[in-house]
């Protein structure tokens, strides 16, 4: 398999620039996530490292070789889009051999690449179908053996699982980092949805408009994010936002005034701030402690999700803001309930005016 290194890419449609100078070292073997949200830039920046789109600035390198000016064919690349796009008239085997044949592979090569493939995936036993006779998730398989038969440097996956129902994409998700891990495969995966980059990825790289928020391990992102778009994309439910201001501040701590008259010190970095300035204090719903702590936040539940193994309740503070709490499934929470949701202040984040994270003080 293969390294691919991003230099300073840019890409601009006309005068509109929908990439702005990334810089990334995928390493070989790594199994790395582009994620964020719609229009963020994730399939653009999949498609100039396929060779699909032409890169405007900046140097791309596939297992050391300068690709700007390669095509698709040349790069060592395989793809497997949203769409399956299967030969419906083709039987599985046919459809993965497709692109062996067209490169004069000989008959051996074809028989030998499409059965290990094949192997690999579990779909021997549907060679002789058509893609009209098997599922969704199936189908799918049979795209990524495609792939597979070329025998690529890199793997390149643009939303594989988003036509899958729910029950399948977990299931697909699960085989995927199988193969991965049987395949030692380089491997470069683009979703929107922050689960499937969390459970799949060796590194994640978020986007926002096109620029590169963060790059790090799931658990890295999940316990230090960078900034308010990152802290709020990482995590499901996502993390809750309340707003405060600085009431103190000293050398290894701020402490912050929160609505209800709260207060609470957070082990940051001061990096600057001062009395008075605004904050946003940061906390997920499963580090909220449901019936309090010394620091509480209080309000009152508007709703109730029952998820078997706990509960959501979405609890309206005394300044409008709402707050997700997490509990046991069998906690007794109802709506009306006026419910105390306590800060455990060494699980809590706090951000700047700017949505930079305050840098956290080791304990």
């Amino acid at each position: 398999m293969a390294e691919v290194v991003l230099k300073g890419i840019r890409k601009s449609f006309g005068d509109i620039e929908t990439i702005h100078g990334v810089d990334l070292t995928i390493a070989d073997r790594e199994f790395v996530v582009f994620v964020g949200p719609s229009g963020c830039g994730k399939s653009t920046l999949l498609r100039l490292i396929a060779g699909l789109e032409e890169i405007t600035a900046g140097e791309m390198t596939i297992d050391g070789q300068m690709v700007n000016e390669l095509p698709p064919a040349q790069r060592g690349i395989a793809m497997v889009f949203q769409s399956y796009a299967l030969y419906p008239h083709m039987t599985v085997y046919d459809n993965m051999a497709f692109g062996l044949k067209l490169a004069k592979a000989s008959k051996e090569t074809i028989e030998e690449r499409v059965r290990r493939a094949a192997g690999i995936l579990q779909i021997d036993h549907l060679l002789e179908r058509k893609p009209k006779e098997m599922s969704g998730g199936q189908r799918q398989r049979v795209a990524i053996g495609r792939a597979i038969v070329r025998d690529p440097k890199v793997f390149l996956f643009d939303e594989p699982l988003s036509n899958l129902d729910a029950a399948l994409r977990v299931q697909t998700r699960i085989e995927l980092a199988k193969l991965h891990e049987d395949m030692a495969a380089t491997m470069v995966y683009v979703t929107h949805d922050q689960v499937e980059a969390m459970t799949l990825a060796d590194k994640i790289v978020v986007l926002n408009a096109g620029n590169v928020e963060q790059i790090g391990s799931p658990l890295e992102l999940y316990h230090h994010p960078e900034n308010l778009f990152v802290a709020g994309f990482i995590g499901s439910p996502k993390m809750n936002f309340v707003k405060g201001s600085i009431a103190a501040v000293d050398q290894n701590a701020i402490e912050v005034a929160l609505p209800g008259e709260v207060r609470t010190r957070i082990a940051v970095r001061p990096d600057g701030a001062r009395n008075g300035d605004e904050v946003t204090l940061g906390v997920r719903p499963e580090h909220l402690i449901a019936g309090g702590a010394d620091s509480q936040l209080v309000g009152r539940v508007d709703v109730v999700e029952q998820l078997g193994d706990s509960n959501l309740a979405y609890v309206s503070l005394p300044n409008g803001a709402t707050v997700v709490v997490r509990s046991e499934g069998d906690a007794r929470v109802r709506e009306g309930d006026q419910m105390p949701a306590g800060l455990d202040p060494s699980q809590c984040h706090l951000f700047k005016a700017d949505g930079a994270a305050f840098p956290r003080v080791i304990q």
